[in-house]
């Protein structure tokens, strides 16, 4: 099935030193044989100058058509996503992190391997392939290696970067999945229950990934890898 347009969901808070640089960068992506492009932001009640930056790029770039959400209280990034879905119209969906990790042109590379092999959905990985993340931390890299095989363990499925943001899904069947995390638990749900629809095609292509510390913004930290192990056994089990 041909792809025409993708939805690019970008979840936003407190992110004003990099949001204008991310929106520049998707907005700039060619997409490969001719995929429209749509893009929205939703502002998860930023408290710092994000909203300033994200109206300030829309309004010097009104061609791109950006849908803007404001939340009022700040629900988290999987509440963020689901609020996004709610408005998507694109075949498949993205997810594109306001920060500077990811590179928004390798976008391409995921969407080829959905062409190609005609998958449902692709996982960027940042671990496929040496040498293409950067150095980071090593109890980050032992803990995303553990989260990803804890989850195979129970999903069936043979991932080697569970916890990427870039996860291309087709849209039809993210409409069917109620997103019920709130924060970063979102990355195990949706990983469980994809793994629990036994039909899919499901592939993964390597990405870059530029590691971003606590000091630069990075919000994930330890009681989310607990809470990854949690939402692993509570959405392939028992949900």
């Amino acid at each position: 099935m041909p792809i025409h347009r993708l939805s690019i969901i970008i979840p936003v808070f407190n992110e004003d030193s990099t949001v204008y640089e991310v929106l520049k960068a998707v907005s700039d992506v060619h997409l490969m044989a001719g995929i429209e492009k749509e893009i929205i932001v939703v502002n998860d009640c930023s408290t710092d100058e994000s909203e300033r930056e994200i109206l300030s790029f829309i309004s010097n770039f009104p061609s791109e058509k950006i849908k803007y959400i404001r939340h009022e209280i700040n629900h988290g990034k999987g509440a963020s996503v689901s609020t996004a879905i709610e408005h998507v119209t694109g075949d498949f969906i993205i997810i594109q992190d306001a920060d500077l990790e990811l590179q928004p042109e390798e976008i391409n590379v995921l969407l080829k391997v959905a062409a190609d092999e005609n998958a449902d959905a692709v996982f960027g990985s940042r671990f496929l392939e040496k040498g293409r993340a950067e150095k980071q931390k090593k109890r980050h890299y032992a803990a995303n290696i553990f989260l990803t095989r804890f989850s195979n363990m129970f999903t069936g499925l043979k991932l080697t970067d569970m916890g990427t943001c870039y996860k291309l899904v087709r849209t039809s069947i993210l409409k069917q999945i109620t997103i019920e995390e709130r924060r970063f638990g979102m990355d195990p749900e949706l990983t469980a229950k994809l793994g629990r629809l036994k039909r899919l095609v499901i592939r993964e292509a390597p990405i870059s990934y530029s590691y971003r510390t606590v000091h630069e913004g990075k919000k994930i930290g330890w009681k989310d890898g607990l809470r990854s192990v949690y939402c692993t056994v509570r959405y392939s089990w028992f949900n």
